[in-house]
């Protein structure tokens, strides 16, 4: 009882720390309004106000349909009419459009004939990824134009693909996009205050102190570990309720589950910032530290682009890395309502990193303490 007294009076202590004034509060609570409202709306892959350039060429009815139909589709909300080349490729130069389309004198006649219309498009390369998206929406709409046009000819077409996305039926980026801030923002807060709390005991002199007490470095390494985790699962509970209550994410898995995962996800956060902070003697070096762990492991978690598009050797590098393993577990929880068996695979991992981390930082504080 005596051990867990000592440890509950630091628990409380730390917690007094972060809470105890109206600004740490505004600190632990505001970055994730901030940040909940602006990430769904500010970093979206969609492309919802291009802008596309027509030079049409051809006075027929069908080149007419089809420049109506690129007019009507929502992600364009600005058509530029052109009347030569010239026109077209300063449209794309001047970045008034993100694409261009040419279609020729005769699309209209090959069309009635039963033809292939073929119509080219210039897409700015400065705006790769976004010009790809929309020229995916102009390939659609140029395929089901062409398809009802051969229905109203009685042509039949060979062959047709059909298109089913699982989990995210309508490709809502929010979707992917909450869950993955669920892990990011949990890594800032349990990372960030633990790296920090030992560097700001050592600044104010109060580390030694602590070393003296009747506290072993494992209760100080407890004691500062408990609030990290609290603080990092009431940040990741605040972007859930938000997701589910006002983006409307659907959550199809378990809350036990990811809560679970969530814990030992914490857990080896807090070893990380436990690590760090036991070789940094001042707060300035932590938050250091910290940030030159926390943009490696995003880029390698596959929350920007995914592990497997990355090099073998690289891919390799991603396994001691924690908030990758979390970010699977969050998506599949949320979106695909994934297995115990599968969570518990994927939480494995994450044991073995923070009791990886937590023996080294053990090991370094007993170091200090000697």
């Amino acid at each position: 009882m005596n051990f867990f007294h000592r440890i509950r009076a630091l628990v409380i202590k730390e917690l007094q720390s972060i809470v105890g004034n109206p600004s740490s509060r505004a600190l632990l609570i505001m970055p994730v309004i901030l940040q909940t409202l602006l990430f769904p709306n500010a970093a979206t892959l969609e492309v919802k106000n291009a802008s596309i350039a027509i030079y049409n060429r051809d006075t027929g009815e069908t080149a007419n349909e089809l420049v109506q139909r690129f007019a009507q589709c929502g992600a364009f909300t600005e058509v530029i009419p052109v009347h030569s080349q010239e026109e077209l490729a300063e449209s794309i130069e001047s970045r008034s459009a993100m694409l261009a389309v040419s279609i020729p004198e005769d699309f209209s006649r090959k069309i009635a004939a039963g033809e292939t219309g073929p119509v080219q498009v210039l897409l700015d390369g400065r705006r790769s990824n976004g010009a790809q998206i929309a020229m995916s929406y102009l390939q659609t709409i140029t395929e089901t134009f062409m398809k009802d046009r051969a229905a109203e000819q009685g042509r039949t077409i060979p062959s047709e693909t059909i298109t089913r996305y699982w989990f995210n039926p309508n490709l809502d980026f929010k979707n992917f996009l909450l869950p993955n801030l669920v892990a990011v923002i949990t890594t800032i807060g349990a990372l960030i205050l633990t790296a920090l709390s030992v560097a700001r005991e050592r600044e104010q002199g109060t580390f030694d102190q602590l070393m003296v007490s009747p506290l072993t470095p494992e209760m100080v390494m407890i004691g500062k570990g408990v609030p990290a985790i609290l603080v990092a699962f009431f940040q990741a509970t605040l972007i859930l309720l938000a997701a589910v209550f006002i983006y409307d994410v659907p959550f199809r898995g378990s809350l036990l589950l990811l809560y679970l995962g969530m814990f030992f996800y914490a857990l080896s956060l807090v070893g990380v910032g436990l690590l760090i902070s036991s070789v940094c003697s001042t707060q300035q070096q932590a938050f250091l530290g910290a940030f030159s762990f926390m943009m490696p492991a995003m880029m390698l978690s596959g929350f920007a682009s995914p592990v497997e598009n990355m090099p073998k050797w690289l891919q390799m590098l991603t396994w001691p890395n924690p908030v990758r393993h979390f970010v699977e577990i969050v998506k599949e929880v949320f979106l695909k309502d994934a297995s115990a068996e599968r969570v518990l695979a994927l939480i494995v991992p994450l044991a073995a990193i923070g009791f990886c981390t937590i023996g080294c930082a053990s090991v370094m504080f007993r170091r200090k303490a000697g």
